[in-house]
């Protein structure tokens, strides 16, 4: 007798498919962090200068950066399953050719492609979860969502320590890179089964936005160039470019309008900006990525050069952040609907006592002990964490209309890819220049790591405002401010002005 097997329901099959592009989204979001360890083993096994490690992280940062929200707009206009799988492969294939380069130029131009490949990839993640998952469903894919931006980002030390330790320094860095081929090959095929196939727009074929994108383009360049390369470039001429950004974005924002009014399709919806919970999340989660990366970049350096900890020892000690920042995320993904903003405010709040936690335990417990001292504010911080970044992208990226789904999620991560360069080249200034003038010393780390309490509690401010203004104008808020078509529970989430 012949067994006929069920085919999955509809539900199964939607998250599956939300697995899919998580496993796209950590792996593309691992590799922001993973190769900071790996960098003096590029040194001794490929010869790589220290601009040319330098490249290697910046490239990666600045060309995901540059292609997140073009992506984002390509994706909405054309399909997102198409623009997910193309990354998706490009990033697998530039991955193997970065793990096979023969000389350190090659591995900075690969780094290029697999960063382009990455910025391709995670706005249609968002946009996905926005036509597959409604009301409540659509919450708790968004709050895994965070959880991985979170952790991937905090495992990435832990992930280059140990495959260093196991391969050797002379080729440990290869395997940094190569350990994306199983897992991109795999989530491809299950991609291409299980991705949905949602129809096309109906009405008017809509243009993509090219100028647009080489404003976008050159101001987010001029952006990001002096902070990714605020070590390498000597001097403060570097620092012009940032009025040349100010007014790009200004000549970017002044064409945007301009293409509405003709009735033509932006490349960002400024209309977005009139959804209070997208534009109070964007900026949250670009101060609070200024503040969050940065204290990897600083803490693993510490570790390695100052206490002398192996790149694997290094890694373990972040381990209880990130482990944490898992359960953190997964509470966060529980309570964002019922507590919202407050929930993110309570996360920030456990980030800054559990970094100012490590901030003392490094001046307590000096030497090789440090990595166990500094365990449980680790723990604490990185429930705070979970907390912040599962919930706040829940609430930035919930109700955006779902036909503007992929633009305004690259327009999100394009802030976090933005303030983490920009925190790590302020946190990092810092630091370096501590050690400059006294040597290795803890004071460094402690100077660094009280900068990054700084820049949270500016996040901390913004989610404290929100709170404020909501208890005392709730009835103007209600009058006149922008809401939206449907309930939290999902239905047409157009913006709506009333009045």
């Amino acid at each position: 007798m012949t067994t006929v097997q069920a085919r999955p329901a509809p539900d199964v099959r939607r998250w599956k498919a939300l697995g899919v592009c998580l496993t796209a989204g950590f792996i593309s979001l691992l590799d922001t962090s993973i190769v900071n360890v790996a960098l003096p083993s590029m040194e001794h096994g490929l010869g790589a200068s220290e601009a040319a490690q330098s490249w290697v992280v910046s490239g990666y940062a600045l060309t995901f950066g540059l292609a997140l929200v073009p992506a984002g707009r390509l994706g909405d206009m054309r399909g997102r399953r198409q623009a997910f799988l193309l990354g998706l492969a490009v990033f697998t294939v530039a991955s193997a050719a970065c793990g096979l380069a023969p000389t350190a130029s090659w591995l900075v131009l690969f780094r290029l492609i697999q960063g382009t490949a990455a910025g391709m990839v995670a706005p249609q993640t968002s946009g996905l979860i926005q036509q597959m998952f409604q009301g409540a469903e659509r919450a708790k894919a968004f709050g895994l969502l965070g959880s991985v931006i979170g952790v991937s980002t905090a495992v990435g030390p832990l992930a280059g320590g140990l495959l260093i330790d196991s391969v050797g320094t002379d080729d440990g860095w290869r395997w940094v890179f190569f350990v994306n081929l199983p897992i991109g090959v795999a989530a491809l095929v299950a991609g291409l089964r299980l991705l949905p196939r949602f129809p096309a727009a109906r009405g008017r074929r809509e243009e993509f936005d090219l100028f647009g994108v080489l404003l976008l383009g050159s101001a987010v360049l001029a952006l990001m160039l002096p902070l990714v390369q605020e070590q390498q470039w000597t001097g403060r001429l570097k620092w012009s470019l940032m009025p040349v950004a100010v007014l790009l974005l200004a000549a970017f924002w002044a064409w945007e309008r301009r293409q509405g009014r003709r009735g033509r399709a932006p490349l960002v919806d400024l209309d977005l900006f009139s959804l209070r919970s997208f534009t109070l999340g964007a900026l949250i989660s670009l101060t609070y990525f200024a503040g969050f990366t940065t204290v990897f970049f600083v803490y693993t350096l510490f570790l390695q050069n100052t206490v002398g900890y192996s790149a694997l020892a290094a890694g373990v000690s972040v381990l209880p952040f990130a482990a944490a920042s898992a359960v953190g995320a997964a509470i966060g993904g529980r309570l964002v609907v019922r507590h919202g903003r407050k929930l993110v405010a309570i996360g920030l709040s456990g980030v800054a006592v559990g970094l100012l936690g490590v901030v003392v335990a490094v001046e307590l417990v000096p030497g090789q002990g440090v990595g166990w001292a500094t365990a449980l504010p680790m723990i604490v911080g990185g429930i705070g964490s979970g907390i912040t970044v599962s919930p706040n992208t829940t609430l930035t990226l919930t109700r955006v209309p779902v036909h503007r789904a992929g633009a305004a999620g690259g327009v999100l991560q394009t802030g976090q890819r933005v303030g983490s360069a920009a925190g790590i080249a302020v946190v990092g200034a810092v630091y370096f220049a501590h050690q400059a003038n006294h040597g290795h010393s803890v004071t460094a780390i402690q100077l660094g790591l009280l900068t990054a309490v700084g820049i949270i509690m500016i996040a901390l401010v913004l989610a404290i405002a929100d709170l404020r203004e909501r208890q005392v104008r709730p009835e103007a808020e209600a009058a006149g401010g922008p809401v939206l078509r449907g309930s939290e529970e999902g239905g047409t989430e157009e913006p709506v002005r009333r009045g």
